[in-house]
């Protein structure tokens, strides 16, 4: 009798522990308070930042918008971005400041586990890179030795760099700023040789000096850094939420729905894309949104192609390349699972 009771107690801890690591509250929660809390960069051009009339903008933005509108059908209104800085933004997750972070964060092994974090599909594949002032006379990474480096601490970029100069046996002398407006402040002042960030995040940085064409990002790439969305552990329905609100910007590209066609696309007889859009009924239901969620973040953000083109594509300030951040069709990385 005691053996039988000790074992419904054990199971009954299982049952709640499974519970509370498993059941969604934080989709309840949202939808009570009527807006998401989405931790930002706020500093970099292209990615997350306010422009001159207070409105946010950027590739990681637009991801957010995507992850607002999955849930309310609109973002207006439905967003607080709370600025964080590289320190800052992983404690805002843990803590529950925040609901979402979508600040250009490297997924890693220890912060998955050890910082208890999941992090969702990539929304931008990356490396870190190196950026001088052309009067430097540098043309490669092996010449920076003895250079002062701009560099934010708690990052994988710190320890980046610390590695890059130690195997190659170089010296360096780090200047450790917090923020990265700061940061950048610093390296056009003069204070350092040499600000070393993700490449995406150095030309978004360049973007906004007074003279961008004065600097250069040196071709060396010493790592990798893909980029993505991250939420606490514990909730796998808003982790699914917030997942797939990112693929349905990858797939929307995959089957070549834009936001320009997406209400003609309602008619398309492809089960694919009627699936995709909730003309077939179903993953709306999965994930605990409206049919139409997928179709209301293609209408009104666009699909990732698009995103990226007005955020930091070729005709942008910022200038990128689609490179890794193509679709696998096409020489990239972007790939989404099907929507089925």
């Amino acid at each position: 009798m005691k053996l039988f009771k000790s074992l419904v107690i054990v199971f009954a801890l299982l049952f709640t522990t499974a519970g509370v690591t498993f059941a969604g509250d934080t989709l309840a929660k949202v939808r009570a308070a009527g807006y998401i809390k989405i931790g930002v960069n706020g500093s970099v051009f292209g990615f997350g930042a306010p422009d001159s009339n207070g409105v946010w903008k950027g590739l990681d933005v637009d991801t957010a918008k995507a992850i607002a509108v999955a849930v309310f059908g609109e973002y207006k209104n439905r967003i607080r971005y709370i600025p964080l800085t590289a320190v800052q933004r992983f404690t805002a997750l843990q803590s529950g400041e925040i609901d979402v972070l979508t600040r250009n964060a490297t997924r890693t092994l220890s912060r998955e586990t050890a910082l208890g974090l999941n992090f969702v599909t990539v929304n931008y594949y990356d490396g870190q890179g190196f950026m001088v002032d052309k009067a430097l006379g540098v043309s490669k990474a092996s010449q920076l030795s003895g250079a002062t480096v701009c560099v934010l601490p708690g990052t994988t970029t710190e320890l980046n760099a610390a590695d890059f100069f130690r195997t190659n046996g170089m010296r360096w002398k780090p200047v450790v700023i917090e923020n990265t407006a700061e940061l950048s402040k610093a390296f056009f002042a003069g204070r350092c040789d040499v600000l070393t960030s993700d490449i995406s995040q150095l030309a978004g940085i360049r973007s906004g000096a007074n003279n961008p064409k004065k600097y250069k990002i040196l071709p060396d790439v010493i790592s990798k850094e893909p980029l993505a969305p991250a939420v606490r552990h514990g909730d796998d329905q808003w982790m699914d939420i917030v997942n797939f609100s990112v693929l349905a910007l990858i797939n929307a590209e995959e089957l070549g729905i834009t936001s320009k066609n997406v209400k003609k696309m309602l008619k398309s007889k492809d089960p694919k894309v009627k699936r995709f859009l909730g003309v077939s009924p179903g993953n709306g239901k999965a994930l605990g949104l409206d049919e139409k969620w997928a179709y209301n973040i293609v209408k009104i953000v666009g699909n990732y192609g698009e995103v990226f083109a007005r955020n930091v594509g070729p005709k942008t300030k910022v200038g990128l390349e689609r490179g890794l951040n193509a679709l696998w069709t096409k020489g990239g990385l972007m790939y989404s699972p099907p929507f089925k």
